[in-house]
C-alpha cells in the first residue's frame, strides 16, 4: 500500500478521499435500497392486498347466500372487470396467472435488476359449496412503487455525491494552480543544478510557494556569483601555469640553446683538428643533435612556438602542416575560423593545446587514414573536435594529456567529451566566449 501511495502525484492524493468518499455514498445508496426496498414493497401493497382479501371474503359469503350462485358469481365478474391490481380468474385451482406489473420504460434495466422485489401476488380462492370455481388475484402495478426507489436513488445521489463532485472539482483547481508554480520551482532547480543561474523563477502560487521561489532565486543569484568568483580564479591560476611555462621556456631556450650550439661548434672543432679522434666525436655531434631536438620538443609542449608571432590560425596551420609531414599518408582535412585570433592568450593557449594533443593521439597510437580538424565560433561558443577512423581508443579512458585538457577545458568554463560514433573517434571541446575572453584591441 506504501508502494502505491508514493507513486501518486500530489492531485491523485487529494483527488483518492474524495472519490472514496463517493464511491461509499454509492455503495450505502445500493445497499439502503437492497436492505429495506422489500420491507417498502410489502408496506406500501399491504392495503391494497387487504382489499383483495375482503372482496373475496365478501364474495364467498354472497355465494352462500345465494340461491343461484353461478349467476351471483357471472354478474360479480362482470361488474368487476379485469382490472387494476385486483382481478377474478376463474378455474378449478387457486394459483394465480397473473403476476406484478411494471412499466420501466422511464428506469433503467441495471437499477430493477439490483431491486430486491418480492413476490407481491395473492390469491384468495372463491368456493360453491365445495367446489373451486376460481380465485380473486392481487397483482400490483409496481411502476409508481420503482419510480420512487430510482427518484430517492437519484436523491441520494445528489446529495451525497454532487456536493463531493463538485469538491473534488474545486480539489483539482486548486491543486493545478498550487502544482504549477511548484514545478516552476523545480524545473528552476533543475537549471540551477545544471549549471544555469541567470533565468528567474516567476513569485507565483500561495505565499509559501512564492517564498520558496523568492529564495531558490536568491540561491541562484549566490552560486551565479561563486561561479563567477570560482572561474576568474580558475582563469587566474591557468594564467600563472602558462605564464610559468613560458618562463621555463624561455630559460631553456636561453640557456639550453647556446650551450648546445657551442657544444656542435667545439665537437666539429675538435674533429677537424684530430681527425683520428672524428668517430668518437662524431657520435658528440649526434647526442648533441638530439638533445637539440629533445629540447625543441620540450619547449613546444611548454609554450607553443610562434603563437604570439602568427596568432592562433597561422600556428594551427602551422601545426597541421607538421602533421602531414609526419603522416604523409594520412587525409588530413581542416576547418580553422580565422576570427580565432580575436581570442585572448589564454583560449588561445587552450585552443591550440586541446588540438595539439588530439593531433598528436592520432598520429601515435589511431593507426588512420583520415583526420578532420575543426576549430570554429559558434555564437557566444569556441567549439572544437579532432575525429579520425583509426582504431577505437580502449574504454575510452583519457590518456594523460588528454586528461589535462580536460581539467585545463572546466578551468574555463567548458568540457571536452572522447566518443566512438559510426566507427570514429572524436575529441570534442566546446569553451564558453565571455566578453573578458576576447581581445578588444
Amino acid at each position: 500500500m506504501h508502494k502505491i501511495w508514493s507513486v501518486l502525484s500530489f492531485r491523485q492524493r487529494l483527488l483518492l478521499p474524495i472519490a472514496a468518499m463517493i464511491l461509499s455514498a454509492l455503495m450505502s445508496g445500493a445497499v439502503a435500497l437492497l436492505v429495506f426496498s422489500p420491507d417498502q414493497f410489502e408496506y406500501e401493497n399491504e392495503q391494497e392486498a387487504g382489499s383483495a382479501r375482503a372482496v373475496a371474503n365478501a364474495l364467498n359469503a354472497a355465494l352462500k347466500a345465494s340461491r343461484n350462485p353461478e349467476e351471483t358469481l357471472d354478474a360479480f365478474g362482470t361488474n368487476l372487470g379485469n382490472v387494476e391490481a385486483v382481478g377474478y380468474l376463474s378455474g378449478g385451482t387457486a394459483a394465480p396467472k397473473r403476476t406484478a406489473r411494471f412499466n420501466g420504460s422511464k428506469v433503467p434495466a441495471w437499477f430493477v435488476s439490483n431491486l430486491a422485489i418480492p413476490d407481491l401476488t395473492k390469491s384468495y380462492p372463491i368456493d360453491i359449496g365445495t367446489a373451486r370455481v376460481g380465485a380473486i388475484v392481487y397483482s400490483p402495478d409496481l411502476s409508481a412503487d420503482i419510480w420512487e426507489k430510482w427518484m430517492g436513488f437519484l436523491a441520494i445521489i445528489s446529495t451525497g455525491s454532487l456536493p463531493m463532485l463538485f469538491a473534488a472539482f474545486g480539489t483539482h483547481l486548486v491543486a493545478g494552480r498550487t502544482i504549477r508554480p511548484m514545478e516552476r520551482l523545480g524545473a528552476g532547480l533543475t537549471r540551477m543544478r545544471e549549471g544555469d543561474y541567470d533565468a528567474v523563477i516567476p513569485l507565483t502560487g500561495p505565499p509559501e510557494i512564492q517564498q520558496f521561489c523568492r529564495e531558490a532565486n536568491r540561491l541562484a543569484a549566490t552560486l551565479e556569483q561563486l561561479s563567477r568568483d570560482n572561474r576568474d580564479l580558475l582563469r587566474k591560476l591557468v594564467s600563472l601555469q602558462d605564464e610559468e611555462r613560458r618562463r621555463v621556456a624561455r630559460e631553456l631556450h636561453d640557456e639550453m640553446g647556446p650551450l648546445l650550439f657551442a657544444i656542435r661548434a667545439n665537437v666539429a672543432a675538435l674533429s677537424e683538428s684530430a681527425p683520428e679522434s672524428s668517430a668518437p666525436l662524431q657520435g658528440l655531434v649526434e647526442a648533441a643533435e638530439a638533445l637539440q631536438q629533445a629540447n625543441k620538443r620540450i619547449l613546444q609542449g611548454l609554450s607553443p612556438l610562434y603563437l604570439e608571432a602568427l596568432g592562433l590560425f597561422g600556428s594551427l596551420e602551422a601545426l597541421l602542416r607538421d602533421a602531414r609531414k609526419q603522416a604523409p599518408g594520412m587525409r588530413i582535412r581542416s576547418n580553422i575560423g580565422r576570427d580565432l585570433d580575436a581570442l585572448d592568450d589564454l583560449l588561445s593557449q587552450t585552443t591550440y593545446r586541446v588540438i595539439q594533443e588530439g593531433v598528436t593521439n592520432v598520429l601515435r597510437h589511431a593507426n588512420a587514414s583520415h583526420m578532420d580538424v575543426s576549430a570554429t565560433i559558434d555564437m557566444d561558443n569556441l567549439n572544437i573536435e579532432i575525429a579520425d577512423d583509426g582504431s577505437s581508443l580502449p574504454d575510452f579512458n583519457f590518456g594523460r594529456g588528454l586528461t589535462g585538457m580536460s581539467e585545463r577545458a572546466r578551468a574555463l568554463d567548458g568540457k571536452l567529451e572522447l566518443s566512438r560514433e559510426n566507427g570514429r573517434t572524436i575529441v570534442r571541446c566546446s569553451l564558453p566566449i565571455h566578453r573578458e575572453t576576447v581581445d578588444q584591441s
